[in-house]
């Protein structure tokens, strides 16, 4: 048994979850805390280690910790968090600024405190090494290709647990297998009928990534976490030109403009209300027309990206869902669902509700073409289960 503590860094926050991996790669969580208000994460990673010291685990005996490591230059996949990683967090600092400076720290700090562990990365961006190159490829100048001005796909290890999990609950035990093997065998299987699969993470951030057994096809998101579906105050998907259109009109600066589109925008920016959906719902249910038309910003949103991947995929086999607002919203899955009948979509209503108690089933009715299920995401498990192979394997 090995045991993986995950680190998972906020720009103020640090959370953690210690698993214990078996030999067969079966991973257990044995124990989970956070900590707020952080400014100087050596202190939060000695605080998290002593409770977890007074609670009776032996944090010496940690064997690696794995850290969620969202953009790097040049480097993805699973590796050793080692001065390479560090370099390219900290040359992608502006592209990421309330991922990378964080998590970067926290690599340091864990190497000071904790030296006899192995740290490990996986990228955000690892889920997507298998994807068309279409996907990937903007239609700029070469020149900013080669600079790695290119879509990269977020939110990795939250799509693969789906990816593997959703498998599974539609009888697709092949699919699920290609999915959790995908690092190991270093490519998905060629399975005699193909999975087509599309996950709608929905939550603070928000992305849907289509899946062909078990491996990404692309996301909604592109070069930053900052594309795609309207984020809780992040724009999502906007006209290049509208950046510097309005930094004339209003008099601002770069650095102003892209403030505003990352904390005033999304959700928040169209409801005027909050950048919490329960807030917007309520606001929406009271007549308020600007936190209604951000739900159905998401939804239209959402749904555009379900038939994008649909039409690229060749078709769907599920659609599910998984975060916070994806696991707990099923107003919102209902309004995302329901227009897509003519494509042989079919929601169970009272499924669809019981499943906010439940947090994980299938939604579909009995006639629907395609499988409708939420998932409790389990990103973490995916992490250790990752990190333990890796240090098998190194």
């Amino acid at each position: 048994m090995r045991n993986i503590l995950i680190a998972n860094v906020g720009s103020t926050s640090y959370k953690y979850a210690l698993y214990g991996v078996s030999s067969s790669g079966a991973a257990s969580e044995l124990a989970r805390g956070g900590i707020g208000g952080v400014s100087d994460f050596s202190s939060a990673i000695t605080d998290s280690l002593a409770s977890l010291s007074s609670s009776g685990f032996d944090t010496e005996g940690i064997s690696a910790v794995a850290f969620k490591t969202v953009l790097g230059k040049d480097l993805s996949g699973l590796r050793e968090a080692d001065e390479s990683v560090l370099e390219a967090l900290d040359a992608m600092a502006d592209v990421a600024p309330a991922h990378n400076p964080p998590y970067a720290a926290a690599i340091r700090a864990f190497g000071k405190i904790l030296p006899r562990a192995r740290l490990v990365a996986l990228f955000e961006t690892s889920f997507y090494q298998w994807a068309d190159p279409a996907w990937r490829r903007y239609a700029v100048p070469a020149s900013w290709d080669a600079a790695g001005i290119r879509r990269n796909g977020f939110h990795g290890a939250t799509h693969k647990y789906a990816a593997e999990r959703v498998a599974e609950m539609c009888g697709r035990q092949d699919a699920a297998e290609s999915a959790r093997m995908l690092y190991v065998r270093g490519a998905p299987m060629n399975l005699d009928k193909a999975f087509r699969h599309v996950n709608c993470h929905l939550g603070g951030s928000s992305s849907v990534c289509g899946i062909l057994n078990g491996a990404a096809v692309g996301s909604s998101m592109g070069f930053t976490p900052q594309s795609g579906l309207p984020q809780n105050n992040r724009v999502g998907d906007l006209d290049a030109l509208a950046v510097p259109f309005a930094m004339k009109t209003f008099g601002i600066g770069a650095e102003e403009a892209a403030r505003q589109l990352s904390s005033g925008g999304g959700l928040l920016g169209i409801s005027g209300v909050s950048n919490d959906i329960r807030q917007i719902h309520s606001a929406a249910e009271s007549g308020n027309s600007d936190a209604k038309l951000a739900i159905e910003v998401l939804a239209y949103s959402a749904r555009a990206y379900i038939g994008w991947f649909a039409a690229q995929l060749g078709g769907l086999d599920a659609i599910s869902f998984s975060g916070g607002i994806g696991e707990n919203d099923f107003e919102l899955r209902s309004q995302i669902l329901e227009p897509l009948a003519s494509f042989g979509v079919r929601l169970d209503s009272d499924s669809n509700r019981q499943c906010v108690q439940k947090r994980e089933g299938i939604i579909s009715a009995g006639d629907s073409g395609v499988k409708l299920a939420v998932v409790a995401a389990n990103e973490e498990s995916v992490i250790a289960r990752e990190a333990a192979r890796y240090l098998e394997n190194s």
